[in-house]
């Protein structure tokens, strides 16, 4: 069978051919075309959808390779006929800068590691030059070498403590430890380093304990719990410290990942099993980050049967009455708005451009028309933020040059269905409808200061949760995830806040008591002071 040309037809030009068959054919054949049409529209949507559907899910297996504009358009095709060149693609001749955090490290990144000042022998500042006998030398900038040095994860030492014994009263003399060294077997840098690895980089236990076996530091994988547990009082304090702090903050990023525990597990199994309905079957790790003012950064996990909105009431709940609602930045689930608190509700820009791109395949034309209008608004953005533009100017500025093509942007949405050239139930319809169905919380930032476009923050903060679910799977019982949580709040918030974690870690288990007592004066960016009061 001969393969027939693709039609593309909008429904109006099928309800147009219908209505002039209708004075032509008899009912019979009426009916017939009706029904044949009606099969074909819905056959293609089906299968419109299908494909939509099977290529999300290829990206959620493998990822998305890009989501930049150029790229997505340049893989589907060149701009249509007649449509003027855009300044992207005026540019595509000139050869683009490298990408930023590519190439060599800089003896500057290396801002922790010892520095070993190395002098020229037999010659200082002022002595003859050996070269001429003529000038003499003077200090110029050093040459900088960096020697970087492989070690294990944990490495251990034996003190073998010499002792003397009396053989005629048995009595024992044993040599003292060297100054400096202290009696327990694991100093705080070995829970630093576990909780690094284990909720820093996802790397399990069990993983940890056959690398340690094969350098002949053994430490098994309940060992290395037990480390971990037993030095979390500290950092549970400033975690706790942190969600008091955080509920103040004047803007918060919400969102969830899903997780496994699995006591959580078997307890829904046993209500199941027993006839009866668990009250709460889900299991999620929500993220949340407070920006705080001077540009901190608070990152808060919390990993169980609540949402993200649940997990924000209870932050919300330790916020003090005299302040204003803050803003609230997540994408459009219900499930991010269930607890019951007061937030200025911004939603995700990012999100309904991805429900556009996913399109592109399919409906080219239109899903240019939407990306092109939403890139001229991150254009606006990026500009506010080289600028350095403070919240009140940056409204103005996106009020004065975002707002136009937003509002053309949404009567031609509106047109599209009012005029019956999208089907309201295909995937295209579904895409622009949500965009239309949340159009006041995607452009909050033309009303509120400060507030977002996206909520890319969160996302990159779950990638943390993500990079340690897809190698260590599962938390056993809610115990473990709350440590986790702990752990992964503390890491990720010092990461944000320029703070080398392994060394705010080992402070908070050495000065444990002063942090039970006061986690204010502990948190990233303040422990250095405490630490050179006690110094």
């Amino acid at each position: 069978m001969k393969r027939p040309e693709f039609v593309n037809a909008t429904q109006a030009q099928l309800d147009e051919l219908l209505a002039q068959a209708k004075t032509t054919f008899s009912a019979e054949q009426y009916e017939l075309l009706e029904g044949v049409l009606g099969t074909f529209v819905y056959v293609m949507q089906a299968l419109q959808n299908a494909k939509t559907s099977i290529k999300r899910f290829r990206q959620m297996l493998f990822g998305a390779r890009t989501e930049r504009k150029a790229k997505v358009f340049k893989d589907h095709g060149e701009r249509a006929a007649g449509e003027p060149p855009s300044a992207e693609t005026g540019n595509a001749a000139k050869p683009s800068p490298p990408s930023a955090g590519h190439g060599r490290n800089g003896a500057q990144a290396y801002c922790g590691c010892p520095v070993v000042e190395v002098k020229v022998a037999d010659l200082q500042p002022g002595d003859p030059c050996p070269e001429c006998t003529e000038g003499k030398v003077y200090d110029s900038p050093p040459r900088i070498l960096v020697k970087v040095l492989g070690q294990p994860p944990l490495a251990a030492t034996l003190y073998k403590l010499r002792q003397l014994r009396c053989r005629l009263c048995d009595a024992r003399f044993t040599a003292s430890l060297p100054e400096g060294v202290s009696l327990p077997k694991y100093d705080p840098s070995c829970a630093s380093m576990l909780a690094l690895l284990r909720y820093g980089s996802g790397m399990p236990f069990y993983r940890l304990e056959g690398l340690q076996a094969s350098l002949n530091v053994p430490l098994s994988d309940a060992t290395q719990w037990d480390v971990v547990a037993k030095a979390v009082p500290g950092p549970r304090a400033a975690f706790n410290e942190l969600i008091r702090q955080g509920a103040q903050a004047p803007l918060l990023h919400s969102d969830d990942t899903h997780a496994q525990i699995l006591s959580l597990r078997a307890t829904r199994s046993q209500l199941e099993a027993a006839g009866q309905s668990p009250s709460a079957k889900a299991i999620n790790t929500s993220g949340i980050v407070a920006v705080l003012p001077e540009a901190r950064k608070v990152v808060l996990f919390f990993t169980g049967h609540q949402h993200a909105g649940q997990n924000l009431a209870d932050v919300l709940a330790q916020r003090a009455r005299d302040l204003a609602p803050p803003t609230q930045m997540s994408d459009a689930l219900a499930c991010n708005f269930a607890g019951e608190f007061k937030t200025i509700v911004g939603k995700c820009l990012a999100h309904g451009r991805r429900k556009v791109l996913e399109l592109v395949e399919d409906f080219p034309q239109p899903c240019r028309t939407v990306i092109e209008v939403l890139a001229k608004v991150y254009t606006v953005d990026a500009h506010c933020r080289d600028e350095k533009m403070s919240a009140e100017q940056r409204l103005l500025h996106h009020q004065a040059h975002s707002a136009e093509p937003l509002q053309g942007l949404h009567r031609w949405m509106t047109n599209q269905f009012e005029q019956h050239l999208v089907e309201p139930n295909s995937s295209l319809g579904q895409a622009l409808r949500y965009l239309l169905k949340h159009c006041s919380g995607l452009t909050l930032f033309l009303r509120q200061a400060g507030a977002p476009l996206d909520n890319n923050l969160c996302e990159r903060v779950l990638k943390r949760v993500i990079l340690h679910r897809k190698n260590s799977m599962f938390y056993k019982t809610s115990k473990g995830a709350e440590v986790g949580d702990i752990y992964m709040s503390l890491i990720h918030t010092c990461e944000l806040c320029g703070v080398n974690p392994f060394e705010y870690l080992q402070a908070l288990q050495i000065h444990a008591q002063n942090v039970l007592t006061r986690a204010a004066l502990w948190l990233p960016w303040n422990y250095r002071e405490q630490l050179a009061r006690a110094a």
